[in-house]
């Protein structure tokens, strides 16, 4: 029974993976595609390849923190740690479904985070943790992030929009900019691909490294071939379902011109790349949206759609309890009944 809960572990995490590439990666391109550098087609391939190598290569610390960072997995009993895995997996996963259907870029890292939180609470109520011994500490470190993310890459794409603005408009005609500006976006696009696998592949094989880092007697080393795994899935995501999301974030929050996308896509992937070498789980979205909020800032208030954003927003607080309440649910029902 439990090999083929382990294998229906492997499918719940590709399941995530691809709610992944279809609501985070796709709204991580989508400034690209909001200022036309690139088309649908083009952002595709170079979010299946730079995403898949990002997660593949730089995915590890952060996956870490997923796996054993909120709730202690090495003092569970190995077949709950099997169910807390798989509920948070298709908890995360549901709720990531649901939101992208409803075209809303939610953080893929709140949800993960909310519905491993929720396996640990499951746990504390059924007598098998005790509060104290869920990483309080770590998880709020994890919150705190949340919050400084989109403010730094809003303050980030802000200052690098504003230094385009007073230095290359003044000097060179405005569309002889923004013709540079689109071949570079192309290569902020390919930055901010890579960094987003580098860091949100943890929200999709973090469970399942947990999983297999128990039975193999080890939590610290992530097998490359997981990391491939979430890259994959990830890839596919943003292939088949990831233009709702594109189209909401790239057209509806500001007008984005190709030195727009491009400051606020620089200031994304440079904030989420650093956040990873530091295993902090980042929102990119938070990012990514604040970002093109600075931006749009920088032009004037009246540039920025407030009601798209406090939409936004509103999905944003809602993620992290609805994922919890929906892996409390389905951890109990595994218990009681697998």
């Amino acid at each position: 029974m439990i090999d083929l809960l382990i294998v229906f572990g492997i499918l719940s995490a590709f399941y995530v993976a691809w709610n992944i590439g279809a609501n985070d990666a796709a709204n991580s391109m989508a400034t690209s595609y909001g200022s036309r550098a690139l088309n649908l087609r083009q952002i595709i391939i170079i979010a299946a390849v730079l995403e898949f190598l990002g997660a593949a290569f730089f995915g590890k610390n952060v996956v870490k923190t997923i796996a054993k960072g909120i709730v202690p997995i090495e003092i569970l009993d190995p077949n709950l740690v099997v169910y807390g895995s798989i509920a948070a997996l298709l908890s995360a996963g549901l709720w990531i479904t649901i939101a992208t259907y409803l075209h809303l870029p939610i953080s893929t890292t709140h949800s993960i985070v909310g519905a491993m939180l929720g396996f640990g609470i499951a746990a504390v109520s059924q007598g098998h943790l005790s509060l104290n011994a869920i990483k309080w500490d770590e998880l709020f470190k994890i919150m705190l992030s949340w919050l400084i993310s989109p403010i730094s890459g809003a303050i980030l794409a802000f200052f690098i929009f504003s230094i385009i603005r007073i230095t290359l408009f003044r000097k060179f005609r405005h569309e002889e900019v923004e013709r540079v500006f689109r071949y570079l976006q192309v290569f902020t696009a390919c930055y901010v691909a890579f960094a987003h696998g580098s860091n949100d592949v943890a929200n999709a094989v973090g469970p399942m490294a947990a999983i297999f880092g128990l039975r193999e007697g080890g939590y610290y080393e992530i097998p490359r071939e997981i990391l491939a795994f979430g890259g994959l899935g990830i890839a596919l995501g943003i292939a088949t379902w990831g233009y709702r999301v594109i189209k909401l974030v790239g057209e509806q929050i500001t007008r984005l011109t190709f030195t727009r996308g491009f400051s606020a896509e620089f200031a994304t992937a440079t904030t989420v790349l650093t956040a990873s070498a530091l295993g902090l789980p980042i929102s990119t979205t938070h990012t990514l949206v604040g970002s093109v909020i600075g931006v749009g800032l920088a032009g004037g208030i009246t540039g920025v759609n407030i009601g798209v954003i406090q939409k936004i927003i509103f999905s944003w607080i809602l993620t992290l309890p609805i994922a919890m309440l929906f892996s409390i649910g389905i951890y109990t029902i595994l218990v009681v009944f697998v």
